[in-house]
């Protein structure tokens, strides 16, 4: 998350960075009220969680930056900080729009409380109002939760269909979020405030599909006793989406093909078609050209669906997204819930990351409402997972992986977990193996806590503190097979702090060694 400081003391500035980096967050610094609206509001603006912004500046001081959010309707949370603590610049900042006021130097403690409340209060008001969007049918890309450059090409295309009424067919595995890409192309588009129509062609009766979709006269079949329009006139005007368009019998396709291409469906019993205008969106989580070669799937009709297509990515491929994903859906359902969450301790994050979620969004966001069940503190640990851990125990290097996380020792593992989660079959997910092996004691975690990559140096020393422990503090074999020299070996044990770790990170050879080359 990142979080912007806004004030003209460099001294306060670099304390407050201090700070804050301490706790985990990105931050950002401006030395004055128009360089931080510019980069909050400007062309050029940045994502910004919150700001703590200081009352006295020289010319735009803080209120005056919190009348100039108002009026551009901007909804990041603010905390005002100043040396003068007056009940009338409490006031006047609360009046202005700040959620929380603090007094200059503020303790690392308050400070942490004042930014953990500002964040569950704007994620939990940005829920709401996602919801209200999602029901009115005016979502939009801005409510798509990524940090990743994956997901940001995504909607940079589907932002180019949302200017057209080209069909688009949305690819993805289960659970990817393709309907809510679908709902940000209608409510992006001229045709928001029209019908967006979904319907999962994979859970319809084969033999009412034709009356789902198209409709039915009163007294046409059995059980026929009223008229029903369909889902294509239902959507007249607006948006039909059709969600995991290839389970369609071959008998609904014919009659699909149809009404794309002339414009209008035949109700079950109709006398003459009924003419319709909408746009069409699918969806799938198969591959149709490989059903289309098999017969499963008819040619001409993929071709009507198949004009711009979008493939949406696993979320074990972008994993920037996790930790923000994560956050949303706990302080939704701890909302839901009543429950007073505050917090996703970072081994949970770190048990987040070594796990390869084949189910994607949907399974992340069922992990966090029963993990919110589960919780009886106000932080989720990795023990409100125990179904992950478990999962990640029952496969090859599981256990080591489980470990390396720091969720939990082998010993404290509990037997009856296996039982509780049927353990994952890596030929169903062929990619389970390979997340799993990339957080085995011998690998290095790329991403922190709070999923952003870690600094080189930082990974570095871990692993020259790994490969002296693996090598029994033997040097010139570390040196080896780390293709350094030795000389090269001990200035960066002694560039990184490592000097002194000879007895955690081997054995004693280490300090014999070292001790050796200095009276050589």
């Amino acid at each position: 998350m990142a979080i912007l400081v806004v004030d003209d003391d460099p001294v306060q500035c670099r304390l407050l960075e201090a700070m804050l980096q301490k706790f985990g967050y990105e931050v950002l610094v401006r030395d004055n009220g128009e360089a931080a609206l510019s980069l909050i509001c400007g062309a050029d603006s940045a994502r910004i969680d919150c700001v703590i912004l200081d009352l006295v500046m020289p010319n735009l001081d803080g209120l005056g930056v919190l009348a100039r959010l108002r009026q551009a309707a901007v909804k990041v949370p603010v905390i005002v900080q100043t040396a003068h603590g007056g009940i009338d610049n409490v006031i006047s900042a609360m009046r202005a729009g700040a959620v929380d006021f603090v007094v200059k130097p503020v303790g690392a403690e308050r400070l942490h409380v004042s930014l953990r409340n500002a964040l569950n209060t704007s994620a939990l008001e940005g829920e709401i109002a996602r919801w209200k969007r999602s029901r009115a049918g005016t979502l939009g890309f801005a409510d798509i939760i990524t940090k990743s450059a994956n997901m940001q090409a995504v909607i940079r295309l589907a932002e180019k269909a949302a200017g057209s009424t080209i069909p688009v067919l949305i690819a993805g595995e289960s659970g990817v979020g393709k309907e809510l890409i679908a709902r940000a192309i209608h409510g992006s588009s001229e045709r928001r405030t029209k019908p967006f129509v979904a319907v999962n062609c994979g859970a319809m009766p084969e033999n009412l599909v034709e009356s789902i979709l198209f409709g039915h006269e009163k007294g046409s079949f059995t059980g026929a006793t009223e008229r029903h329009t369909g889902k294509f006139v239902e959507a007249s005007g607006g948006t039909l989406f059709l969600d995991e368009v290839g389970e369609l019998p071959a008998a609904a396709q014919i009659k699909l093909l149809r009404a794309i291409q002339e414009g209008e469906v035949e109700p079950v019993g109709a006398r003459r078609p009924v003419k319709v205008d909408v746009r069409i969106m699918s969806a799938t989580n198969r591959d149709l050209i490989a059903d289309v070669k098999a017969g499963r799937f008819r040619e001409d009709l993929f071709y009507r669906l198949h004009v711009f297509p979008i493939t949406v990515p696993p979320l074990r491929g972008r994993p920037a997204d996790i930790p923000a994903l994560a956050r949303h859906f706990l302080a939704r359902f701890a909302a839901e819930e009543g429950k007073r969450i505050r917090l996703i301790a970072p081994e949970a994050l770190r048990l987040f990351a070594a796990y390869p979620w084949p189910g994607n969004i949907r399974q992340l966001e069922n992990a966090l409402f029963r993990a919110v069940v589960l919780a009886e503190g106000d932080t989720l640990s990795g023990a409100e997972f125990p179904q992950i851990v478990a999962q990640l125990k029952a496969q090859e290097g599981g256990q080591a992986a489980v470990r390396s996380v720091g969720i939990v020792g082998e010993d404290e593992l509990d037997p009856g977990l296996a039982v509780e989660a049927a353990p994952l079959q890596p030929e169903a997910h062929p990619a389970t193996a390979t997340a799993i092996s990339a957080s085995a004691p011998d690998s290095l975690p790329l991403l922190d806590a709070m999923g952003e990559v870690r600094p080189l140096e930082e990974i570095e020393a871990e692993l020259i503190r790994f490969a002296i422990a693996h090598y029994r503090g033997q040097m010139s074999e570390v040196a080896r097979r780390l293709r350094i020299g030795r000389s090269t070996l001990y200035r960066k044990l002694e560039s990184l702090g490592l000097d002194g770790e000879g007895a955690e990170c081997g054995s004693e050879a280490v300090a014999a060694e070292r001790q050796g080359r200095k009276i050589a």
